[in-house]
């Protein structure tokens, strides 16, 4: 099994969930989002240690959770910056000595599967870069400022994007630093490989590989989960 770090971006909020505090923090089925995307990690055998990328504000609430769920591998806590680019990166810097290839995962993700975290890693032992993603059911349209359909772009060439995404950390360093020096505003980090002219390689991911954003989607989230943990 291949080894890999894994860095999970945390550090964002709960303005869409409509809370005053960092959603991953929010209670699902009697334990924080955060715990449950910790526990798949770490359930992974490839995973061999987690960078978690919080605010300063938020590290105590963080570390105690990570306390006491007594993961079998090492946690470190990484403050993150303003924007999710900025906390990558600050992540990057704080990966161990050694460090050769790093899966990055939302926190916000919390029903991804050990078998996909290990999927991913076994994929980016022969790729640079690498993203999970499913193909998309509906139509697509292109919309201009004033909601008029631009165009329909061939549904068969479109995937959604999921994380874990993942990079060989040379290269990833050296695009973030690029998007630095040009002022690049990316949603992802695949989007900064495709700029610097990476190939990205696409990972099956998950149907259930929801990102938590609003309470609809933590109502999904628990239905998910208590299917899998066959309560009614």
């Amino acid at each position: 099994m291949t080894s890999i770090h894994l860095l999970i971006p945390a550090a964002g909020s709960g303005r869409r969930m409509g809370s005053d505090r960092n959603k991953v923090l929010l209670d699902l089925m009697g334990l924080p989002i955060i715990a449950w995307t910790l526990k798949a990690a770490a359930q992974s055998e490839a995973v061999v240690w987690m960078g978690l990328v919080g605010q300063a504000g938020d590290r105590a609430a963080l570390e105690a959770i990570v306390n006491r769920l007594s993961l079998p591998q090492p946690v470190a806590f990484i403050e993150g910056g303003s924007t999710r680019q900025a906390s990558v990166y600050n992540g990057l810097l704080g990966l161990p000595p050694g460090a050769t290839r790093v899966l990055i995962h939302d926190g916000a993700r919390c029903l991804a599967t050990p078998d996909l975290f290990n999927r991913c890693a076994a994929a980016l032992a022969k790729q640079s870069g690498l993203v999970a993603a499913i193909p998309v059911k509906d139509t697509i349209k292109l919309v201009d400022a004033n909601l008029t359909v631009e165009a329909t772009p061939d549904r068969q060439r479109l995937w959604a994007a999921q994380t874990p995404q993942g990079f060989d950390i040379g290269l990833l360093k050296q695009c973030h630093q690029q998007g630095l020096d040009q002022g690049w505003s990316v949603t992802d980090d695949a989007a900064l490989f495709e700029q610097c002219g990476l190939p990205v390689q696409i990972v099956p991911g998950e149907e259930t590989n929801l990102k938590v954003t609003t309470p609809m989607d933590l109502a999904i989230a628990e239905f998910i989960l208590k299917q899998r943990l066959g309560q009614p």
